[in-house]
């Protein structure tokens, strides 16, 4: 392991040497993140999942470089350049951009107009001009011509390309530069001419400029998507007198013609040669940094909503509610098996209202109904109002809106046609409407994240590294909550620490074969799944009613012994010790210390011990809309709704107040006291109160308040 990798991350982190250290030994020995975090505190110094997701992302990087490095060495050792002073600088570099502008005079070029110059002999004359310490080389300049040169001109043009090029491979030059842009560096956007109509929707930015280091990431991912789509063109650069003034000091040293001709090279140079690529440098860092805000507050709002409140086990009727086509009807047992489906038209055209209230009521009685899912896509509020006439307020049952972001995507997946072969895609996606209730995670982790409507320019970012962040949010989530080792689908056990997609099947076709699991050691039994898996899945993989209290909890199967010495001393058994509270407060912790096992360890046990497999989800409250609010033409300034926030980007929230379109939240109107991240206050699937300020039913936008609420 590299020590300068060690000292670098430590660093950048703040992080202490051996948390480094040991983090990176665990992620070589292919131990998970969530398994790090959770299991192996006493290595790490209890890193959370976020520090240990960077230290990984961060000695990647390094490796990367790492690579670069000895590419640019073997190139420039195959040109016979390569002095032990250069290589020891080259091998000291950890910055990317040092290193290519290291690398960039021995870059090998295509036929350059300094190439040219050279080849044409004017390398000295470039090398005279550029002392500037007389202008003798112009008596001299004629020595020059040849068969390609021809006249002074042409002499002093060549010259100066050489110039030009050395100016554009100089480190300084470059750094001048780059604080110059770093500075005074202005993005802006002019309309493609033609281009009005078609670019409507970027009309804000058909002229538009701001300085890049305060453009913030959704306005910079919005102009870029309009310029890849050839609506707008976009430039960053900073005011050109200001960059070539201290090019001009650096270079000038004189006052003479020499010194002219280095000037027109200067301005030549930036113009062509620097400020071009210098401007390339600062476009893709500005997309990757608006890349890591999207991805950033994509990631959070995944998290929240993943992170849902869940109803539980229920045995619950779901609606995709429709008009024409009907609502599509499914009852579900409490483990989310598929037992009945039915289609009721109680709207228009049809209208049979009596005739749909009767099959839903059979329906409650037949399958004891306790729970009913209704999606929140159109004629949802129609459905609602219809489904509350129906249920009897004895009855005690729920009434509940899902979103059905990305359960058509779902309805029409590989993994919809594998659970539900021989039924169609509105059935799959009531289904999923009701799953989605009784246990978001577990329903939510079948659709691929970009399709669920939490995002901000999924489209426009960096689709590799979207997808990293995405999958670890997933996985995260699926750790920090646990499964039932004899429930959770394959897609839900893909997730788990370690597993993956065939591990995940070998368990469920193993479950199949053989019958519930009875103990955490029967996982060793499962196909291919060895010592190193079972210890990074075990602890997340729960089985309910187990012989052994604690393979329904998080203490991890290699501290078992532990709890086992915890009961002995106690005099009790381990399900004893589990259920009295009591002789839990008796344990002291610091006599099970040990060289591998230290108090963050014992600390998490105890938690255990006293809240056994908890699930850290919140619980479910019901939530209704203002029943008299059915379409914008219903809504008008100054009224005071509940809403569900469904969506947090960096500029405000978008908040579902029970109608087809949604309000937005802007950032300046969500609290009186500054914020500069909406997150600060709200997160997706929260519940608030929100005023309406403005309506433009034509543009289908309703902004919103929550001040003073």
């Amino acid at each position: 392991m590299n020590v300068k990798h060690i000292e670098i991350i430590s660093k950048e982190l703040n992080i202490k040497a051996f948390q480094t250290e040991n983090t990176i030994k665990l992620l070589l020995d292919k131990s998970t993140v969530p398994f790090i975090s959770r299991y192996r505190k006493e290595m790490t110094g209890s890193l959370d999942e976020e520090v240990i997701g960077q230290i990984n992302v961060l000695y990647s990087r390094l490796l990367d470089i790492d690579k670069r490095k000895e590419a640019i060495l073997s190139a420039i050792e195959k040109q016979e350049k390569l002095t032990p002073e250069l290589k020891a600088e080259i091998e000291a570099t950890y910055d990317l951009v040092k290193l290519e502008d290291i690398y960039l005079p021995y870059k090998q070029k295509r036929k350059t107009r300094a190439v040219k110059a050279i080849e044409a002999g004017l390398e000295p004359l470039a090398k005279a001009i550029m002392k500037q310490s007389n202008d003798k080389f112009l008596q001299k300049i004629s020595e020059y011509f040849n068969d390609q040169i021809k006249t002074e001109d042409e002499a002093l043009q060549g010259a100066r390309d050489i110039i030009a090029e050395w100016i554009n491979e100089n480190t300084t030059a470059r750094n001048i530069v780059r604080n110059v842009f770093k500075q005074e560096a202005v993005i802006s956007s002019k309309l493609v001419k033609g281009k009005e109509e078609e670019g409507e929707k970027y009309k804000d930015y058909f002229d538009f400029e701001e300085s890049l280091k305060k453009c913030p990431s959704h306005r910079i991912l919005a102009m870029m998507r309009a310029d890849n789509e050839g609506i707008l063109k976009v430039s960053v650069s900073p005011n050109q007198d200001k960059a070539l003034a201290p090019l001009e000091r650096f270079f000038i040293k004189a006052k003479n013609e020499s010194s002219a001709q280095v000037e027109i090279a200067i301005i030549d140079s930036y113009k062509r040669l620097l400020k071009p690529s210098i401007e390339t440098e600062f476009v893709n860092e500005a997309k990757e940094l608006a890349d890591a805000t999207a991805i950033s507050v994509f990631a959070k709002n995944l998290r929240n909503l993943l992170l849902s409140a869940p109803l539980g086990q229920k045995r619950t009727l779901a609606l995709d509610p429709a008009y024409r086509t009907g609502c599509k009807v499914v009852c579900l047992s409490a483990q989310g098996e598929l037992l009945k489906t039915e289609t009721i038209y109680p709207h228009e055209p049809k209208n049979q209202v009596a005739e749909s209230a009767k099959i839903i009521q059979e329906l409650i009685k037949k399958y004891q109904i306790e729970a009913i899912a209704i999606g929140n896509g159109t004629a949802s509020r129609e459905t609602e109002d219809f489904v509350k006439k129906v249920v009897k307020p004895a009855e005690n049952i729920g009434v509940f809106v899902v979103s059905e972001n990305g359960a058509s995507v779902y309805s029409a997946s590989k993994i919809a046609r594998e659970e539900f072969p021989d039924y169609d895609v509105t059935v799959r996606g009531s289904v999923s409407i009701g799953r989605r209730l009784m246990d978001p995670l577990a329903e939510l982790v079948k659709i691929d994240p970009k399709s669920i409507g939490v995002g901000q320019y999924q489209h426009d970012v960096d689709q590799v590294k979207l997808k990293q962040s995405l999958d670890s949010v997933v996985e995260s989530c699926v750790n920090l909550v646990g499964v039932d080792l004899n429930t959770a689908s394959k897609h839900l056990l893909t997730y788990i620490s370690g597993l993956g997609p065939v591990l995940a099947q070998n368990i469920v076709e193993f479950r199949q074969q053989n019958g519930a699991f009875k103990s955490r050691k029967e996982l060793k039994k499962v196909p291919r799944l060895g010592p190193k898996v079972f210890e990074q899945a075990a602890g997340f993989l729960r089985i309910s009613n187990a012989d052994n209290p604690l393979d329904s909890s998080a203490v991890h199967p290699e501290m078992y012994p532990v709890v086992e010495q915890m009961a002995k001393e106690l005099k009790v058994d381990v399900k004893t010790l589990i259920s009295d509270k009591e002789l839990q407060k008796k344990i002291d912790i610091h006599k099970f210390v040990s060289e591998k096992i230290g108090i963050p360890t014992l600390q998490d046990i105890q938690k255990e011990l006293a809240k056994p497999a908890l699930d850290p989800r919140d619980k479910l409250e019901t939530f209704a809309f203002d029943d008299k609010i059915k379409s914008i033409n219903d809504l008008s300034e100054g009224m005071v709704l509940d809403g569900i926030v469904n969506n947090v980007t960096n500029f405000g929230a978008f908040v579902d107040i029970g109608i087809k379109e949604n309000g937005l939240v802007h950032i300046s109107n969500i609290t009186n006291k500054f914020i500069s991240d909406p997150s600060e206050i709200l997160s997706v699937a929260q519940k608030i109160k929100v005023k309406i300020i403005s309506i433009d039913a034509a543009r289908k936008r309703i902004a919103l308040t929550m001040k003073d609420l």
